[in-house]
């Protein structure tokens, strides 16, 4: 009982800081009609910042941003990351005390139908956002969101750390690794620490990848495919059922992101750096595990597994090591995965039953999870 006391009164001193830190701050949100990017404007709404964001316009009705009702929570500008006076004239009539980058072209197996356009908005869109921030005449933080398929894959069972090798064999995770290097890049060139009295800025990079939650509809991803079979009553489709994967709520990195940006505004000189954010090790659980608790959660439905066919390379082993996150930035995992699913399972229950507020539940998620 005292040791859930202690757990209780620290979930509660990490909100108090992040509404400390957040209230009333302008936070510039790319991607913000995303499925990360709308769980991370309903976030900071509830923190209380004022949010500005700028997107691609959500590709479906059933977008969670449409159901969190995205427009009432920020000043909303639609356009492309390649279109830099655009995002210049927005970033700079917004005036961003800190910039949360999520806006990326983030999947495998569509990075190798569109290599050039994948290329073109994880790298360049990196750059030119980075590029507008040196126009900013003020004091900024900005946390550039990646992947953990940053890292030259070995496919081996040991932990990536911040400082290993980046690489990438598909078109998606070569852009990100790229994209790593131009934000080493401007750190060094324009943002050098040393200079920061004269250009107050301060960048870092946050890798997290397999993300889950409700209101995902991105398709070839894992959860979103076994939400509509379930939702539709189908039978659940695996294509590669024995690929591990770090598994993680998007409630875990995003709030990671929050601890990182809060910690960025105390000390520019300590956390302008790479993180990672991921699950547990114990916590990496192959992707038929997975379909077989989610069944289990939703309490019916069958899956079957289909060789795939694709030439397309997917890798089949991926863990990270989060411990800089843990110690720098006391940020640790609240969820394993069963209740990661859990979480997730439940969202798309309330979705498919079609007489459920979803902003109302996901708020009530975001207050679950901290509390967990």
């Amino acid at each position: 009982m005292e040791h859930k006391q202690r757990t209780l009164e620290n979930l509660v001193s990490m909100w108090d800081h992040l509404v400390k830190t957040y209230k009333n701050r302008r936070v510039f949100v790319t991607g913000h009609t995303g499925f990360k990017g709308s769980w991370m404007i309903q976030l900071l709404s509830m923190l209380g910042a004022e949010i500005g964001g700028y997107a691609l316009a959500p590709e479906t009705s059933e977008d969670l941003y449409h159901l969190i009702d995205g427009d009432h929570i920020c000043a909303s500008v639609i356009g492309d990351l390649r279109d830099l006076p655009l995002l210049k004239q927005s970033i700079q009539a917004f005036q961003p005390d800190m910039i949360f980058h999520m806006a990326a072209q983030p999947l495998v197996r569509l990075s190798y139908e569109i290599p050039v356009e994948t290329f073109g908005v994880n790298v360049m869109g990196t750059a030119n956002l980075l590029d507008v921030v040196r126009t900013l005449d003020k004091k900024c933080e900005v946390v550039l969101i990646t992947t953990d398929k940053v890292y030259y894959n070995n496919e081996w069972v040991y932990p990536y750390r911040e400082e290993d090798r980046l690489g990438g064999y598909d078109p998606y995770s070569a852009s990100k690794a790229c994209a790593e290097l131009v934000i080493d890049s401007y750190r060094n060139a324009f943002f050098n620490p040393v200079q920061y009295s004269a250009h107050q800025k301060c960048i870092a990079s946050a890798r997290a990848g397999n993300v889950i939650g409700g209101g995902d509809w991105a398709k070839d991803r894992l959860l979103p495919d076994i939400a509509r079979a379930l939702g539709r009553q189908k039978e659940i489709t695996l294509r590669n059922p024995n690929s591990v994967r770090p598994w993680q709520h998007v409630l875990e990195p995003l709030c990671g992101y929050l601890m990182l940006g809060a910690k960025m505004t105390e000390s520019a000189l300590a956390y302008g750096k790479a993180y990672n954010f991921g699950p547990y090790a114990e916590d990496a659980l192959p992707v038929e595990v997975m379909a077989q608790i989610a069944l289990q959660i939703w309490g019916s439905g069958e899956y079957q597994v289909v060789p795939s066919n694709s030439p397309v390379h997917e890798a089949g082993l991926l863990k990270l090591d989060i411990s800089r996150s843990v110690q720098e930035l006391q940020w640790r995992p609240k969820l394993r995965a069963a209740q990661a699913l859990e979480y997730t399972i439940d969202w798309y229950k309330q979705y498919f039953s079609g007489d459920t507020d979803m902003k109302d539940i996901t708020k009530k998620q975001i207050l679950n999870y901290l509390h967990a």
